[in-house]
Formats: C-alpha cells, sequence, structure tokens
C-alpha cells in the first residue's frame, strides 16, 4: 500500500499555481521569456523529488 508524500502533494499543487501563473503573464502580460523560465523551474521540483522517491526505494 503506497502512503501519501506530503512533499508530493505541496509539489502538485505547487505546480499548478506555476501553471496558471505562466497562463496568466503569458496571455495577459505578454512576458514570454520569464514565464516560460517560470514554468521550466516551478515544475522541474515535482520531477526532482519523484526521482528521489524512485532512488530511496
Amino acid at each position: 500500500m503506497k502512503t501519501e508524500n506530503i512533499v508530493q502533494i505541496k509539489s502538485y499543487a505547487f505546480a499548478i499555481r506555476v501553471i496558471k501563473l505562466y497562463r496568466y503573464l503569458s496571455e495577459k502580460k505578454k512576458e514570454y521569456v520569464l514565464s516560460k523560465q517560470l514554468l521550466r523551474s516551478g515544475t522541474g521540483i515535482g520531477a526532482n523529488i519523484e526521482e528521489a522517491i524512485v532512488r530511496q526505494s
């Protein structure tokens, strides 16, 4: 049985907020360079966490 990991849950919620901010910046403010960097860095956290969990087990 897989237990819930609070770090995974919080990083997923953070990634969703980052994606919403990315959409706002690119559509409303026409800021493309900064918004793409924000998207890459904000969603990369979840990938790092998943990799750490796999390596640990």
